[in-house]
C-alpha cells in the first residue's frame, strides 16, 4: 500500500465516490489533478477529496492527508487514476479530484463521510 494511503476503503465505499464524481461534474464543481485538489484544501474549500492508489510517484500525493487533516477535510481512495479521470470526465488518469461543490448531491457527500469515519475508526 503506498505511504499516504491511510486506510483501505471498501468496494462499496470506492463504488459511491466515482458515484459522487460523476454526479458533481454535471451540476457542482470539481478540482481536478494534484495541484488543483490541493488549493482548495488549502482554502478550506473542498468538501471530500478522493485519491487514486495508483499514483507514482507516491511523493505527488504525500502531503494530501495531512493537509485534509489539518483542514478538517474527508478523504478517501480509489483503487485507479485510470477510472479517477474518467469519472471527473477527463479522459485521462488523474491523481486526485477534490468534491468543491457538490451540485445536488449533499446527501451523497455526507453518506460518504460518515462511511469513511467508519473505516477510519475501525482501522
Amino acid at each position: 500500500m503506498p505511504m499516504y494511503v491511510r486506510f483501505q476503503a471498501s468496494k462499496e465505499l470506492q463504488d459511491l465516490a466515482y458515484e459522487l464524481i460523476e454526479k458533481a461534474r454535471d451540476g457542482g464543481k470539481l478540482g481536478k489533478g494534484a495541484n488543483e485538489a490541493t488549493k482548495y484544501v488549502e482554502r478550506g474549500q473542498a468538501k471530500i477529496v478522493i485519491m487514486a492508489e495508483d499514483v507514482t510517484p507516491e511523493e505527488i500525493l504525500a502531503h494530501m492527508p495531512i493537509l485534509c487533516e489539518e483542514k478538517n477535510i474527508p478523504y478517501t481512495y480509489v483503487p485507479s487514476k485510470e477510472e479517477l479521470g474518467n469519472a471527473a470526465g477527463l479522459g485521462i488518469p488523474t491523481s486526485a479530484i477534490a468534491i468543491v461543490n457538490p451540485g445536488r448531491e449533499k446527501d451523497l457527500v455526507e453518506n460518504i463521510i460518515k462511511k469513511i469515519e467508519s473505516v477510519k475508526k475501525q482501522g
